[in-house]
């Protein structure tokens, strides 16, 4: 069974990399990817993890970037982690950055909190800012927290730094990552066939069909778009931890959708393909 759409936290998952190998295993997962936000800093641990019981971890990340006024959030599959260093550090940045603009705007709204501090290769979200909410006492839930103040066009959000998809996409592929855009249609900035066909010029490789966020018919509706631009379809249960996230979406069930293993075979090719080709140019 494959699963390729997992955090920890070295980004807003609530188990270590450890603890998520554990689950996995337990779930009859046979193949996992580690894919956090804006880092790759979980990878060594979820291997030294994996090995002795023969899971095999996929490495990836999930990329954070805007598009329309929006967050989208692009996954990279199997990326020369050498390559991504300096551009993580900076998205890493820009996260923190981010972060702290929100405090701000808590504060100043009378919310004041301490976030707790990270080592750095750990990715700040808004989860983190919710969990402190709700220690400081302001809200019951992280739930409500993203309702009523850090959701999207809530007083105290603040988008990404301008990162564009294009950019996203020529970032993750010259690293040697294949760019499969996630949960296409948790996206608000526009119709998903309109932002697809973008996504496929500047070079989108797959897409995330199966995630909880999808209903059936839409699922059906990518696996049709697939098929008429040539992309690979993915899928993972984008799991954070034996609780749902903080917005709601997902379940707390890994290996939920108990993919085949043979979905991992082409990801593989153009990941070694692409490899490849940045290997005969340097």
């Amino acid at each position: 069974m494959l699963e390729l759409h997992c955090h920890t936290t070295f980004s807003d998952g609530t188990l270590t990399p450890t603890e998520l190998v554990n689950v996995a295993i337990a779930a009859g997962v046979q193949a996992l990817a580690i894919t956090d936000h804006d880092t790759v800093a979980g990878w060594d641990e979820a291997v030294a993890a994996a090995a002795p019981h023969g899971l095999e971890i996929v490495p990836g990340l999930e990329l954070s970037t805007v598009h329309l006024g929006r967050s989208l959030h692009i996954l990279g599959f199997y990326p020369e982690p050498g390559r991504l260093v300096e551009p993580l550090n900076e998205r890493l940045n820009g996260r923190k950055r981010r972060a702290q603009q929100m405090v701000q705007k808590l504060a100043a709204l009378g919310y004041p909190i301490e976030l707790p501090e990270k080592p750095g290769g750990m990715a700040p979200g808004r989860p983190h800012i919710a969990a402190a909410m709700v220690r400081a006492g302001y809200v019951q839930t992280s739930q409500e927290a993203f309702t009523r103040f850090i959701g999207e066009e809530k007083p105290a959000h603040v988008h990404y730094e301008k990162f564009s998809i294009v950019e996203g996409i020529d970032l993750l592929r010259s690293c040697g990552a294949v760019p499969v855009w996630a949960h296409p249609y948790l996206f608000r900035g526009g119709e998903v066939e309109d932002v697809l066909s973008e996504m496929v010029a500047a070079g989108l490789m797959g897409v995330e069909v199966y995630h909880p966020g999808h209903t059936s018919t839409q699922s059906q509706t990518l696996e049709q778009l697939c098929e008429r631009y040539g992309l690979l379809m993915t899928g993972g249960s984008d799991y954070h931890g034996p609780i749902s996230d903080p917005k709601g979406r997902h379940a707390d069930t890994l290996n939920r959708f108990h993919l085949p293993l043979h979905l991992l075979d082409p990801i593989k090719q153009a990941a070694h393909d692409l490899h490849r080709s940045f290997e005969s140019s340097d």
